[in-house]
């Protein structure tokens, strides 16, 4: 989608959350996993979408496919890039090279459930962020990339969870 398609899109979106604030409020579409074999998954969603995930050896899987901390760092990665774009686009800039990678650390006592007391979570996020475009102050980058952090949806959840409840249906 080229930059004025995009800025189109998202000037309408405003326009109509303008006139109706109901509007703002969505209900994102379900995930579901479904164990597969050994610690393979599959996850669909209701529009055909589809991904598969494993563990690697050392955690009992076969390295199938990308395990799910991957697919985390993934959506983190994916979900600034994109809250990156869009603003950009939105202030007329047109980025040369846009690219975020990012990286975890966590302690394996947590997921085997040797110490109670270390989180199965990560425990450290780095951003590592790589832009550019023609004729942009760098200083205009850095508060562009800084606006896409404060406002990319999958990097405010992880900095400030949800409630989440798990409800439990025994077959």
């Amino acid at each position: 989608m080229s930059t004025a398609n995009i800025t189109a899109a998202l000037d309408a979106l405003g326009n109509a959350i303008r006139a109706d604030p109901a509007k703002s409020r969505a209900k994102a579409v379900p995930a579901t996993a479904r164990l597969l074999d050994g610690l393979r998954c599959e996850v669909k969603g209701p529009r055909g979408e589809s991904v598969h995930t494993d563990m690697p050896s050392a955690l009992g899987g076969t390295a199938s496919a990308p395990n799910p901390g991957w697919l985390l760092r993934g959506a983190l990665a994916s979900c600034m890039t994109t809250v990156v774009a869009m603003r950009a686009a939105r202030l007329g800039l047109a980025l040369r090279v846009l690219e975020i990678t990012v990286e975890s650390e966590s302690d394996h006592r947590g997921i085997l459930g040797m110490d109670d007391g270390v989180t199965a979570g990560f425990t450290a996020l780095r951003f590592r962020v790589k832009i550019g475009a023609d004729g942009v102050a760098p200083s205009k980058l850095r508060e562009l990339v800084e606006w896409g952090d404060a406002h990319a949806p999958v990097c405010c959840t992880v900095r400030a969870p949800p409630v989440a409840a798990v409800e439990i249906e025994i077959l």
